[in-house]
């Protein structure tokens, strides 16, 4: 199994093979690329992003700066719409609905580091999947753990730190995030 089929599958993986050094600077000269883009530019930011990334929707729109690390684990459906200062570690898959609204200076990380310093000092590491359903809007200044689902129909606070599933047709606020309210659809 290739250090890649590993990282996407969430086995032990070695980030540093070739394989994986290219991808992720390849997936960063595209952010760049997309960054410098002119204010303006939909059609051309529309289909690097479809380049970017491994699954898209018609309508997606992400502000400036925007970074991931491969692009190819990103999946996003239609209404996708991402703030200023976007940030995507995309190691394993991170899958959002339709209709999805992240507010600026957020960030999805799926790499897991060992906790003891020697194991760490590896550089080996893991990943967990991100999922997002439909109709989501998470608030500025979010990060979203590894291996947390958001379910449909949900609020996120801004500044929140998810660390934990978040069903649907919730508001969920704090560090760690927690359901403070149920929303009737």
């Amino acid at each position: 199994m290739s250090e890649r089929e590993k990282m996407i599958s969430g086995e032990l993986y070695n980030p540093l093979v070739p394989e994986l050094e290219a991808a992720r600077t390849k997936a960063k000269k595209m952010c760049i690329e997309y960054n410098n883009l002119p204010v303006g530019a939909q059609k051309e930011k529309t289909e690097l992003l479809k380049k970017l990334f491994g699954k898209t929707g018609e309508k997606i729109a992400i502000e400036p700066n925007f970074f991931c690390d491969y692009g190819f684990n990103i999946e996003c459906g239609e209404n996708f719409y991402i703030n200023h200062n976007g940030v995507i570690l995309d190691c394993a898959p991170v899958k959002f609905g339709d209709n999805v609204f992240i507010g600026p200076n957020c960030g999805f990380y799926t790499a897991i580091h060992p906790l003891k310093a020697k194991e760490r000092n590896t550089v080996m590491e893991t990943a967990k999947p991100i999922t997002v359903g439909d109709n989501v809007w998470i608030g500025g200044n979010a990060v979203i753990l590894p291996g947390v689902t958001i379910g449909d129909n949900s609020v996120i606070g801004a500044g929140s730190v998810v660390t934990k599933d978040i069903p649907d047709n919730v508001v969920a606020v704090g560090n760690p995030c927690k359901v403070i309210k149920h929303i009737e659809q």
